[in-house]
């Protein structure tokens, strides 16, 4: 298919284009600290300062991007991080490291010819503290998904969403550590895979994955496995019941042992036929965010699969920056979703 012809096929084109760029982009700011805090061992520390500058700074470059490109449209976003704490007296030095790590990005990028100021960097990120909800267009982005992962050198996802008229329309995931092919089941990569991809989908456009150095775009399609017993599963590292999950997997007679996995890494690993289902079930009172599965979401449905709370129902992001779900995330392809739907259904009454 032509440029011309994909850009009159797909009404968010322009969107998507930019939201490639500017997830891109963040990653390739959270790649350089990523590698600094391993390099220094950081991890071993309480020291939270690097991971607290790739996600602002991420966010700083999705943002600028993002009106940057596309400057006729009006600007919405729903995001996790504010300005808040960077405007206080002790944060100065922190604001500063996150000013100088932004203009390098973008300055080794060679795509603008700009440089910020700590005020253009306060002013960024404030840009995210729409509400999103039901009408209108919104971005929604995780600038770190999977903080935890980021720190120990693993998964973590930048993960951009458009929402539109309360509907999820394009999402975009930045995966620096996860592999194109397949992952093998301990969060590295199989020998010969290109690491560090670009997975993106477009509401009735299915779903792909390029290198995020840029490479021409692979469609990805959800594995067929339509036996359980033939199953893998994804499952959170940080957000997980797993006394409910092996519950689950159990009734459903899966073998695998489960593939645990920081951020929406999980969905873009499922989209590609890593694994057959993501089941993410978190604990009593925990409300989930809408940029925690705006992006995921919708990479697995274009791929072919579905996206479920426990009762069946699609997933809704029209309610502002939380979920409206009942207890639980099922992702899976069409010929497993009633069989897990069941054998959910029957853990949770057990449990309760």
């Amino acid at each position: 298919m032509s440029q011309l012809t994909e850009v009159a096929a797909n009404p968010y084109a322009d969107e998507l284009a930019a939201a490639k760029k500017a997830v891109s982009l963040a990653a390739r700011l959270c790649q350089r600290v990523q590698q600094g805090i391993l390099q220094s061992d950081i991890q071993s520390k309480a020291d939270r300062t690097p991971v607290t500058v790739a996600d602002y700074g991420s966010q700083v470059l999705i943002s600028l991007v993002l009106k940057k490109e596309l400057p006729s449209h009006s600007f919405s976003m729903v995001a996790e991080e504010d300005s808040e704490d960077l405007r206080k007296d002790d944060a100065q030095q922190i604001l500063e490291h996150i000013t100088s790590l932004v203009n390098e990005t973008i300055a080794n990028d060679d795509s603008y010819n700009m440089s910020l100021s700590k005020e253009d960097v306060l002013a960024a990120l404030d840009g995210g503290k729409s509400e999103g909800g039901p009408s209108g267009r919104h971005w929604i982005l995780d600038p770190i998904d999977g903080t935890k992962g980021f720190i120990r050198g693993d998964q973590y996802a930048v993960a951009l969403g458009l929402l539109d008229e309360g509907k999820v329309v394009l999402g975009v995931l930045g995966c620096p550590n996860l592999p194109s092919k397949s992952t093998n089941k301990h969060n590295g990569s199989s020998s010969g895979d290109q690491v560090g991809s670009l997975y993106f989908a477009t509401i009735g456009c299915g779903a792909k994955v390029q290198a995020l150095e840029g490479s021409e775009p692979q469609k990805i399609t959800i594995c067929s496995v339509n036996n359980p017993v033939d199953a893998s599963f994804f499952e959170s590292l940080e957000h997980s019941k797993r006394d409910l999950t092996s519950s689950i997997a159990e009734k459903l007679g899966v073998q695998a042992p489960p593939v645990r996995m920081d951020s929406q890494a999980k969905y873009a690993a499922l989209a590609q036929g890593d694994g057959a289902i993501y089941l993410r079930f978190s604990g009593k009172g925990y409300k989930e965010r809408v940029w925690d599965h705006a992006a995921g979401s919708i990479i697995v449905t274009e791929a072919g699969g579905m996206v479920k709370d426990a009762s069946g129902n699609d997933l809704d992001f029209s309610k502002g920056r939380y979920l409206d779900r009942d207890r639980g995330i099922i992702a899976t392809n069409r010929y497993l979703m009633p069989m897990v739907l069941k054998a959910v259904q029957e853990a949770i009454d057990e449990e309760q």
